[in-house]
């Protein structure tokens, strides 16, 4: 009997995401079949250095990451999750389907990845296979993926982890001086791995990567939609 059957073997779950409604929606939908299926909600965070904080005290088996958070962001936030706690299952829920997120947070070793939009079968069988060690994506997501592995290489899927780190956080507006003092770089070395980014991904300038990044996904025009 699976984990979302038996009660008797309880899942803690923790809840990260910024929007207040999300959080107690899904919320609602879990503690609503909790006597089923033995999922407890045990916490929740409303951004990656609370969710940091909370892990140590809460412990949680599954984490239900949300992507764009002000501060620290889900993909960031998931690296140092699993290095704080090994074992951990954290599963994307997002409306990031596409674009390099998937990939990238399928790289850093996510049990899961889902759509905001998937159903709640969906998302509890999700939580299922991530206590069974297996992992579940949401199907557009796979088709995407899948559509892509054996064509030219992206670029973007080129990138190093720390590179990653440095795109994400320049284009979310944040100045080199900010960058290097949140990944405990020097602002020469910021300025080094910009230059590299610059070339790998085919751009003259800031502008043109910043551009490049709405244009494929990395951040949306509307930083609200998520």
């Amino acid at each position: 009997m699976d984990s979302t059957e038996n009660p008797s073997l309880m899942v803690d779950v923790m809840l990260v995401d910024d929007h207040l409604l999300v959080r107690r929606t899904i919320r609602g939908l879990l503690e609503a079949q909790t006597e089923r299926t033995g999922i407890k909600v045990v916490g929740e965070a409303a951004s990656g250095e609370e969710a940091l904080e909370q892990l140590v005290r809460l412990r949680p088996d599954v984490v239900l990451m949300d992507l764009n958070m002000p501060g620290m962001g889900g993909l960031e936030a998931t690296r140092k999750a699993l290095a704080l706690r090994p074992g951990l299952k954290v599963i994307a829920l997002t409306v990031e389907e596409e674009g390099p997120y998937p990939r990238w947070m399928l790289d850093t070793g996510v049990a899961g990845y889902l759509s905001k939009g998937c159903q709640e079968d969906e998302l509890l069988q999700a939580i299922r296979l991530a206590m069974r060690g297996d992992r579940h994506v949401t199907p557009r997501v796979a088709r995407q993926l899948a559509e892509t592995g054996g064509g030219a290489v992206d670029p973007l899927a080129r990138l190093s982890h720390r590179e990653r780190q440095i795109l994400v956080l320049m284009v979310e507006g944040h100045r080199p001086q900010e960058i290097a003092n949140r990944l405990g770089l020097n602002v020469k070395t910021v300025s080094t791995y910009k230059a590299r980014l610059r070339e790998k991904l085919g751009c003259a300038s800031d502008m043109e990567l910043f551009r490049m990044a709405i244009d494929r996904g990395i951040i949306s025009p509307s930083p609200s939609s998520d």
